[in-house]
């Protein structure tokens, strides 16, 4: 798609279709389609997972850990966060000194304009992960942490996502592992919770708050773990969050190392790698 920016947005000299930008997003879909939940999620939570407003390392530390990058090394690089929710991740690398490009169908993208669009090496798009309006080969890192598990089809989306990775380029993707099954639970309940409205399941979320401190007790530790995820966080609204953030998507889907390692050779990758938590994945692409 080759696009020209314009004063009050975006066209395609291509197609002559043209696209605003409102509230500090540039805007590529007409609707959150099937991810509203995440839109009303860090709407909601807009700040709860923000270095700079919580006074922590946390995402910059989680960022580390699951993309297997040093932080530092991302600067002066052009980086696509694909997926980029409220932002946490993209304020990480825009500190570092990269030029960061934050994409997300759902609304939680005018959260991260509203916490970041000030600073000059970041930019935010609503747009479709399956059909991004970016060249190829337009970027020197493409990082997406919990995200494509959410897409109507996880390996379609990665591999949506290669063609956008300059030679030499590296990508790395964290996806929920099949061993969440167990450890998680909950695949029941889950039946029924993405039908029930927002309002009402953040309500039923926040009431669940108090069981974490069930899982002290060796007796009821299965029991709860069966229903909630294992946030282990102190911060009752980081746990509220992460129960939220675990009932309310329409799509979840799980993957083991050796899938998603193959979804990186078919891509073409060379020195694929895992990383320390599951399942996060690397690699790059031949210079």
């Amino acid at each position: 798609m080759p696009l020209h920016r314009l004063d009050t947005g975006w066209s395609c000299s291509r197609c002559a279709a043209t696209y605003p930008v409102t509230h500090g997003v540039a805007r590529f879909v007409s609707s959150e389609q099937y991810v509203g939940s995440f839109g009303y999620q860090w709407n909601t939570f807009a700040k709860a997972q923000l270095d700079s407003a919580n006074g922590t390392t946390r995402s910059r530390d989680t960022f580390e850990e699951k993309t297997g990058w040093r932080v530092d090394s991302l600067r002066t690089l052009r980086v696509l966060d694909a997926g980029c929710g409220m932002g946490r991740f993209a304020e990480v690398c825009a500190d570092a000194g990269a030029e960061v490009h934050g994409i997300d169908l759902s609304s939680a993208v005018e959260a991260a304009a509203r916490n970041l669009s000030h600073r000059s090496n970041l930019s935010f798009y609503q747009a479709d992960i399956m059909n991004l309006p970016f060249a190829d080969e337009s970027f020197d890192a493409i990082y997406s942490i919990g995200v494509l598990h959410h897409t109507t089809d996880t390996r379609k989306a990665f591999l949506s996502l290669t063609r956008l990775l300059k030679p030499g380029g590296r990508m790395s993707i964290w996806v929920y592992s099949t061993e969440n099954r167990v450890r998680f639970g909950g695949e029941v309940l889950r039946l029924i919770t993405p039908r029930l409205p927002k309002s009402m399941l953040l309500k039923a979320c926040r009431l669940a708050i108090p069981l974490y401190h069930a899982q002290r007790v060796p007796v009821l530790r299965t029991i709860t773990a069966i229903a909630l995820p294992t946030s282990l966080n102190p911060d009752p609204e980081w746990r509220w969050l992460d129960t939220f953030d675990w009932y309310s998507p329409r799509y979840q889907w799980k993957h083991t190392f050796e899938e998603v390692e193959r979804w990186f050779t078919e891509a073409g990758l060379d020195d694929v790698r895992r990383g320390p938590v599951a399942v996060s994945v690397r690699g790059t692409r031949a210079a």
